[in-house]
């Protein structure tokens, strides 16, 4: 029940902050060809009280708030376990092994809220969506409403595809630094910072000749609450990220110690 109450909050203030972001743009909308406030890249964006220099252009050094409706940084990469330090798993944890170019992580943001200092520096808090996908390598199940991470041994099917998965709300906040724009309109970006993330929701898919396509949804003992921190580096458009969660991946004595890290490609990083 708690983590269908935890569910309804993250979903009603995201969307919330969406249905507030898109009022926002109605209104400057109306006023934008005297007031020139929007932002527009990858989404949606609002910027407040921009100065602009003698040639009417928008004065990049003056700082201003950001914010709004976006689609940016889609991060797509590799998920790695880490049992106390170290990359192979120990033995209370060995049923979690997995095919290690086919354990995932996928994640974006939908909104941001900041403020950018100059052309070179800013700082946003943004909120979006992160998916750990684990490809287990054993031919088991792990068991739903069981009071521990346990699982069954599977004797009578073979599953091609073994899904074993985790869904959080995120809301990371990024320091961004920028160099100067080149004669192609591009530019470098570090950007770093922590993030906080809420479950809403683990989940089993499998599939195998015998059962079809199977999907079962449970909190599978993932750590409700998550916190880490991230670090891209990128060019344009296009970064490498890499992130590392400093708690546990479960709330569970037999699986304490153990984390996860992820690392891959950033696509619209802005």
């Amino acid at each position: 029940m708690k983590h269908l109450i935890l569910k309804a909050v993250m979903v009603s203030v995201l969307t919330f902050l969406a249905a507030g972001s898109l009022k926002a743009q109605d209104e400057n909308v109306k006023d934008s060809v005297k007031r020139k406030k929007f932002e527009i890249n990858y989404g949606v964006g609002i910027a407040i009280g921009e100065k602009k220099d003698s040639t009417g252009k928008v004065d990049q050094n003056k700082g201003r708030f950001i914010g709004g409706v976006t689609f940016t940084r889609l991060d797509i990469g590799l998920t790695k376990l880490v049992d106390n330090g170290s990359l192979s798993l120990s033995a209370a944890n060995n049923f979690l092994d997995y095919k290690p170019w086919k354990t995932s992580t996928v994640s974006f943001d939908i909104l941001q809220m900041g403020y950018r200092f100059n052309s070179h520096f800013k700082v946003y808090l943004a909120g979006g969506f992160d998916w750990t996908h684990i490809r287990l390598d054993q031919n088991i199940t792990i068991k739903k409403n069981a009071p521990i991470l346990d699982y069954d041994v599977i004797t009578d099917a073979t599953f091609s595809k073994n899904r074993f998965s985790a869904s959080y709300v995120h809301f990371p906040l990024n320091f961004e630094l920028r160099t100067k724009e080149n004669n192609h309109g591009k530019r470098f970006r570090f950007v770093f910072g922590p993030e906080v993330a809420f479950l809403l929701d683990g989940k089993v898919k499998q599939i195998s000749e015998k059962y079809g396509k199977v999907k079962v949804n449970d909190d599978y003992h993932f750590t409700p609450f998550r916190y880490g921190g991230t670090v891209r580096v990128g060019y344009g458009g296009l970064g490498l990220f890499a992130k590392y969660y400093a708690n546990d991946m479960f709330d569970t004595d037999a699986q304490k110690g153990l984390k996860n890290m992820s690392f891959g490609l950033t696509f619209g990083l802005n």
